[in-house]
């Protein structure tokens, strides 16, 4: 058996959603003509309460073009030290738009909105760099898949609008806070300017994410999506892979959640000071390796050799993500490995 947790990224599209894409209506999306990611941008943009939505390749995408129709050039983001925009896009948010970004740290990237308030420095003036915009991250990836609670966002939102600065929500796995918690995807959305949602992680569609804010910000973002390269052709074949998500695989995100609960807390009860199954919220584990004799990058490589595949992102950070194409049968075969694996590690301390 092999069992892949890199990442929700790795799942392959099932063949009742490769059928509904092969049946899709498509059209020149450069010319708006294509009916199937037209709908798809329509219903989702209603979903979180926005006015419109622009699809698009990647998250990395979605992110960028959001946080520039909120931040000029010169001008400053703050982030979460470890947020995917911060670590994972590359600098992008510089090298394409000019833009400076600062950072606060938070334990599993837990948001405190009055520490981000206290950060913040709006309307510096001609001599230092003004904040504009704050993004957040919800789940937060290399938090552990942490959900951000509402009360914080909700006070995040009134604090950064009595001092004039927009919030961007990275919601790449959005999904699975509202699964996690019940809290309605408006709910979420009446908080942020912009908000980038991703179809190619637990939903499992092979390809794309969404950008959503108002009719006028997503038409300036369009323009910026062809600029960057990225203006498609028929795409409705990959829109109704997001269509068929959306209805199908939406609610089996509770299942991710369990299977990762139960990787917690098998590891835990081997090598309790690796992980605290009390802090895994959806689909992500996070495994501290600290404490062991090991490397991550060499636990990556012995589990491997097994039929286990999962991320070194760190010495001593190694990540483990269930999806949709991991059952109970693999989940408990991976338990084994990893298991089996820490187990030697501390009789050879």
């Amino acid at each position: 058996m092999r069992v892949d947790l890199r990442s929700d990224t790795v799942t392959t599209p099932s063949p009742a959603m490769r059928e509904v894409m092969a049946h899709a209506p498509v059209g020149d999306d450069v010319y708006g003509e294509d009916a199937t990611v037209n709908t798809l941008e329509e219903r989702v943009a209603a979903l979180f309460g926005k006015e419109a939505a622009l699809f698009t390749p990647s998250g990395s995408l979605a992110n960028q073009l959001a946080i520039r129709m909120l931040v000029s050039a010169g001008e400053e983001l703050l982030a979460e030290t470890n947020s995917h925009i911060v670590r994972a896009e590359l600098g992008a948010a510089a090298v394409f738009s000019g833009i400076t970004t600062r950072t606060w740290q938070a334990k599993r990237g837990l948001l405190n909105a009055q520490e981000v308030l206290d950060l913040a420095r709006p309307n510096s003036g001609p001599y230092l760099v003004s904040t504009t915009a704050i993004a957040v991250e919800n789940t937060h990836n290399f938090g552990g898949g942490t959900v951000q609670p509402i009360d914080q966002i909700a006070a995040l939102h009134k604090g950064a609008q009595e001092m004039g600065i927009a919030l961007h929500l990275d919601g790449a796995r959005i999904w699975n806070a509202h699964i996690a918690t019940g809290v309605a995807f408006a709910d979420y959305g009446q908080y942020f300017e912009t908000l980038s949602l991703c179809l190619s992680k637990g939903l499992g569609a092979p390809v794309g994410s969404l950008m959503l804010s108002t009719k006028e910000k997503v038409a300036k973002a369009r323009v910026w999506r062809k600029r960057y390269g990225a203006g498609m052709r028929q795409i409705g074949i990959l829109a109704a892979a997001g269509h068929y998500a959306l209805d199908t695989n939406l609610a089996l995100l509770q299942h991710d959640h369990r299977r990762a609960k139960f990787l917690a807390n098998r590891c835990h009860a081997i090598a309790p000071s690796i992980v605290d199954p009390t802090t895994v919220d959806t689909n992500i584990v996070s495994l501290d390796l600290s404490q062991l004799p090991l490397t991550a990058a060499e636990f990556a490589q012995i589990v491997k050799t097994e039929g286990v595949l999962i991320s070194a992102l760190g010495p001593n950070f190694a990540r483990l993500v269930t999806h949709l194409d991991i059952d109970d049968a693999a989940m408990e075969f991976a338990a084994d490995v990893l298991t089996q694996t820490l187990q030697r590690a501390l009789v050879a301390q």
